[in-house]
């Protein structure tokens, strides 16, 4: 059994579009690690630990490696269970242009809930920022956001910003830059879009 998480993902090193639209130097596919969620479980377990001391409700996600998270700390804390959904974003080349909604079956039940953000990762925010604005549509109430793995410095910025604890399991070392002054850009270096289709 693994004795880090860090231990279970395999990072890339290159140059990717992220789907907050910034550019970053560390990319990791970790939608592998829910494949045999055994292994994952004394990291979510510890996670479930963390998050359980803010008085949740609910745990809600984005779709796809979020959602299963969640899915996974809600069984853990017997919590509601709820998620969001990626939609296209307006503007295709803003940062920060995606959209993420709650199915409108779940939205009414969430109201007046305090709610969880989880992701499997959380780089620049995009899926938690937006899930959170869906949150405050629905009359939920945020309450913290966690993940098993934070990337860069961008999340404990806006979750001091938000007022929202942040509690995660490891951290890792990235560049994320605008497009604008992306030193790979400059360099030349290819870049590889990551950010996950739009259903």
């Amino acid at each position: 059994m693994p004795t880090s998480l860090i231990e279970l993902l395999a990072a890339r090193r290159g140059h990717f579009k992220l789907e907050s639209g910034y550019h970053g130097d560390l990319w990791m596919d970790l939608e592998p690690l829910f494949q045999q969620p055994g292994r994952l479980q004394p990291f979510t377990a510890d996670l479930s630990v963390r998050l359980g001391r803010h008085g949740l409700e609910a745990v809600c996600g984005p779709l796809v490696g979020g959602a299963f998270l969640a899915q996974l700390i809600a069984l853990e804390l017997g919590l509601e269970f709820f998620y969001t959904e990626r939609l296209p974003p307006l503007r295709p080349d803003a940062l920060f242009g995606v959209r993420y909604r709650i199915p409108d079956a779940m939205r009414e039940p969430m109201r007046g809930m305090r709610v969880a953000i989880v992701d499997d990762a959380i780089n620049a925010g995009s899926a938690v920022l937006g899930t959170r604005a869906d949150l405050l549509d629905c009359g939920a109430l945020p309450a913290a956001m966690g993940a098993l793995l934070v990337v860069g410095s961008a999340a404990a910025r806006f979750s001091a910003d938000l007022g929202l604890p942040l509690e995660s399991v490891a951290q890792l070392d990235s560049g994320r830059w605008p497009p604008a002054d992306c030193p790979l850009c400059a360099s030349g270096a290819p870049l590889e879009d990551v950010a996950p289709p739009v259903a």
